[in-house]
């Protein structure tokens, strides 16, 4: 049965799970031991039952003080085990055995002796469901492992259609253009909403693998690789405060090719869901932090060296760390008799020739044919490497099928062919083409005898065979055994820009494949180069290599995890949103949510009030192109402003025209303009400036450089007040206007350096503006002017939304201490939305805010004679004079009849009457 929380998943990933999976069971729940879980009370966790994830989806099971008696545990979750399952001989049963050559296996290095480690995946077999439960429990028993069995139709759409025929080509900069693209799977490559929802369903065949043996409030969970980027989400969903960590094995692409992806914010927003985010390079990083900001508005910061995303405030961490080999494992390899053997053999084939070296996987992106081409290209241009020079080619088995890589592998061997025919002779193949798996001792003998190792690919996540050729070249410590390389130590690499372990190895010659011309040279000159100097770039690489392990690369992606990790129980948090876009949002213990029963209470028992309102962002959304307020907002504020308690006041970066032409129905409401320095308090007042400023001379100053910026930046605009200016971006690129508003900044600040005024950035926007003007100090001067008014303010309330706004939660939280207002006024600083502020309440949007008001008008004590006035003000054609505007209720009728009017104007002053004369003067 489907889980009500995993139904929500469906709103993005809709489908009918029920025709993929087939009938479907809880793969080792039943019949098998279950690994208990100890909490922070005395008990084992009765199995989760799936009528109460929904619950348990949008609340933490983790306690706020973590359990102080149980040992940390690191689950790590990948598409595939780190072990070999193998059928005995008599097909009975089962044996398994560690995949030495599994990364995963050795990151176990780098992790703490004291924490246990725990591996989830699934297995390379094909395992009958009437064995699976015995399978489960021999792997648990044995190897600390918990194998996901997903049923074969939903393996082959999650694994070959999803991931390795769309998500692989798609990370590896291969968009599907037209049916007729091959991918390394078969179909077309083009999304498929039906194999998403297989990725979705396979996911969620992992989580609850994790759910069966995780204890939420002491184990950390490390997710690897693109497989797996949905399960962040169906995690976070169900423990809040789970720690969890995700580390991509591939490359991520840029902006440009990851927004072709129809599910894109989807698997940003699972990824948010993680505490560390880990990549091979900054490149990667960069594509991933560039995607959040356009696609999700998500901007980063870097503090003390660490890069971070404030995602609903949490900070999700961006880890850079280049993934490094066991050399342990590789030495044990090397010491083997089977190795020497095969390294005698192929130093007497060698004798006499330079071999390069190249060890790929057969599939479209590791570029063997760019290779064979340089190659060829390089003895046609270097003839002297003609009889002397073998390239050796590895090819491994492909991983994933389709007519691609068919045609890869018939390209490959016709330039194979046409190379030893043009190039060979007796005894000489200028390429040995190695079309099969190579065991380890093998692969490690043709690394010791090479001369130099090539890799051509035209895009690679990390690729580690630069790594193990370097060790393999070091050979095995002198103290220990004699070395395999006599002499000094030397080794030559000819690497692509495009793979991740280029920007580590310095010393590579590197080279763009797709130059064919570019990359011959630089293998003749990496075999032409002198002994020397093949020597230094050696020890430069080893030194490397070997202190940036896999246990270097694994403690330290720990450690990070677990500093990223510190406060997950300390702040208040809750899960918001449904399907991916699920959330966890955490926040300090003293910024909450504006409680409308408690600001309800405090503004009746008040009787001096000082309302403070931002416009844009906080009245109207930012959005939003009509940027007049509604009837109801007018509404609103004028019921606000009748009641003689209240001092209202619209404080906005606005211009006073603006804001004069948006207001001209509210004549009670004070407005400060321009931050400030422009105020009035009433719509018949006159306009007052609040601070003693007359020299706007930078003015000139600043104008050129923002026109500079507006000419070079399509969609900018500047928008000129009397006393500041502002330049606009939020119509251009994201991306560049954001680069170029950081660059307008500095070169304003730069020019403007002596000048009485101050350069800020706001959303979207670079203002300049006077020195000592400000929202903050305008909401002290009025709340000042009411203490000397005896109107001392009892009741503050605060919103805004935006930089400029934080002057003003700022200065309010400060003016009860210099007795502004009363002792122990009840001080409200709102900001819009849930971020980081100095405000110590929040609201989520401007239609919370209205409500919020609306609230408050319900229970505010309107002024009559203002409503009378508002009434008149709707007969404002009618020539009545000043003096009627003012007359008391009672006299209305009287006033009217004594002024020369017409029938009509007589009728409305008539119904005036009837409306505010009290029933004694109507019945009379």
């Amino acid at each position: 049965m489907m889980s009500r929380s995993y139904t929500n998943l469906l709103d993005l990933a809709a489908g009918n799970f029920a025709a993929l999976g087939g009938g479907r069971r809880r793969s080792g729940s039943l019949g098998m031991k279950r690994m208990s879980r100890v909490m922070t009370v005395p008990g084992t966790l009765s199995e989760l039952d799936d009528e109460d994830d929904d619950q348990a989806a949008t609340s933490s099971v983790a306690s706020d003080v973590p359990s102080s008696f149980v040992c940390e545990r690191l689950i790590v979750v990948a598409n595939q085990l780190p072990v070999v399952a193998r059928r005995r001989a008599d097909g009975r049963g089962w044996t398994f055995s560690w995949d030495d050559d599994s990364l995963l296996l050795r990151l176990r290095d780098g992790v703490p002796d004291e924490m246990e480690v725990l591996f989830i995946g699934s297995l390379r077999a094909d395992v009958p469901a009437c064995e699976q439960d015995e399978v489960s429990q021999t792997l648990i028993d044995g190897f600390r492992c918990a194998p996901v069995f997903l049923p074969a139709g939903l393996y082959d759409r999650f694994y070959q259609h999803f991931c390795k025929g769309y998500l692989w080509p798609l990370f590896h900069y291969m968009l599907p253009f037209a049916s007729a693209v091959p991918t390394a799977a078969s179909g077309d490559g083009r999304f498929d909403r039906g194999a998403w929802e297989a990725y979705v369903l396979a996911n969620k065949y992992f989580f609850e693998k994790v759910v069966e043996v995780i204890n939420p409030e002491d184990d950390y969970v490390w997710v690897h690789d693109y497989h797996l980027m949905a399960l962040p989400t169906f995690l976070r969903r169900r423990f809040n405060r789970l720690r969890i960590g995700f580390f991509l094995h591939s490359p991520f692409p840029s902006s440009e090719i990851y927004r072709s992806l129809p599910v894109r914010e989807e698997i940003l927003r699972t990824l948010l869901n993680c505490d560390l985010i880990g990549f091979h390079t900054f490149d990667y990083a960069r594509h991933f932090l560039s995607c959040c900001s356009r696609m999700l508005g998500i901007e980063y910061q870097s503090k003390r060296g660490y890069i971070g995303l404030d995602y609903f405030g949490r900070t999700v961490g961006i880890k850079i760390m280049p993934v490094g080999i066991h050399m342990g494992q590789l030495q044990s390899v090397l010491r083997s008799a089977e190795k020497e053997r095969r390294v005698a053999e192929l130093r007497q084939q060698f004798e006499g020739k330079a071999v390069l070296l190249g060890v790929d996987d057969m599939d479209i992106f590791k570029g063997i044919n760019l290779k064979l081409l340089a190659f060829e290209n390089m003895l046609r241009m270097h003839p002297k490497w003609q009889g002397r020079a073998v390239l050796v080619q590895i090819a491994n088995p492909a991983r994933g099928k389709g007519k691609d890589l068919e045609a890869i592998r018939a390209e490959i061997w016709e330039s194979t062919e046409r190379i030893n025919r043009e190039f060979g002779r007796s005894c000489y193949s200028p390429v040995i083409f190695i079309d099969r798996s190579v065991p380890s001792a093998e692969r490690l003998a043709y690394y010791t005898v090479a001369e130099c190792v090539v890799v051509t690919a035209v895009r690679d996540g990390m690729n580690l065979i630069p790594y193990e050729y370097i060790v393999c070249r070091e050979g095995i410590p002198v103290s220990e055994s004699a070395p395999e390389v006599s002499g000094p130590k030397k080794s030559m690499l000819v690497l692509s820009e495009f793979i991740g372990c280029s920007p580590s190895l310095s010393g590579a010659i590197r080279v763009n494949p797709w130059n064919i011309e570019a990359t011959a040279e630089a293998l003749n000159e990496a075999i032409s180069m002198s002994e020397r100097e093949k020597q230094l770039r050696h020890e430069k690489h080893y030194r490397y290599v070997s202190t940036h392990d896999v246990a270097y690369w694994s403690k330290s992606f720990v450690q990070d995890l677990e500093r990223a990790c510190k406060d997950h129980f300390r702040k208040p948090c809750w899960g918001i949103g449904l399907g991916f876009g699920f959330r966890v949002v955490a926040l300090d213990p003293h910024f909450t949510k504006l409680n409308l029963d408690s600001i309800i209470m405090s503004y009746e028992r008040s009787k001096s009030r000082a309302i403070f309102l931002d416009y844009d962002g906080t009245l109207v959304p930012q959005s939003s192109i009509n940027k007049n307020p509604s009837e109801e907002l007018v509404r609103i504020i004028n019921t606000l402003c009748s009641d003689r308690n209240n001092t209202v006041f619209i404080v906005s970066g606005r211009g006073k025209g603006s804001l004069d032409k948006m207001f001209t129905s509210c004549p009670k409401l004070g407005i400060a303009a321009e931050h400030g320095y422009f105020l009035r308090w009433t719509r018949d007042e006159e306009w007052k400036t609040t601070a003693q400023i007359s020299d706007f001379g930078w003015m000139q100053m600043a104008q050129p450089v923002m026109n500079l910026y507006t000419e070079a930046t399509d969609g900018s605009y500047i928008e000129s007040k009397e006393t500041a200016l502002v330049w606009h971006h939020q119509d251009a690129d994201q991306g560049f206007g954001s680069s170029q508003a950081k660059e307008m900044l500095d070169h304003l600040e730069s020019v403007l350096a002596n000048e009485p005024v101050s350069v800020k950035s706001g959303q979207f926007i670079v203002e300049v503006k006077p020195q000592g003007v400000s929202k903050g100090l305008i909401a002290e001067k009025i709340l000042t002017s009411m203490k000397e008014n005896l109107q001392q303010a009892d009741f503050v309330l605060c919103i805004g939304d935006d930089r400029s706004d934080e002057d003003m939660f700022e200065n309010i939280a400060d003016v009860m201490k210099r007795s502004i207002v009363a002792p122990k006024t009840p001080l409200f600083a709102c900001t819009v939305g849930q971020k980081p502020s100095k405000a110590r309440f929040y609201l989520d949007d401007t239609f919370e805010v209205v409500s919020m008001l609306s609230s408050l008008v319900d229970v505010s004590e309107t002024d009559p004679m203002a409503e009378l006035e508002d009434d008149l003000a709707k007969v404002s054609s009618i020539e009545i004079s000043e003096e009627l505007a003012r007359t008391k209720k009672h006299g209305v009728a009287e006033e009217a009849h004594q002024c020369s009017l017409g029938e009509d104007q007589s009728r409305t002053c008539e119904n005036l009457y009837l409306r505010w004369a009290p029933p004694a003067s109507v019945s009379s």
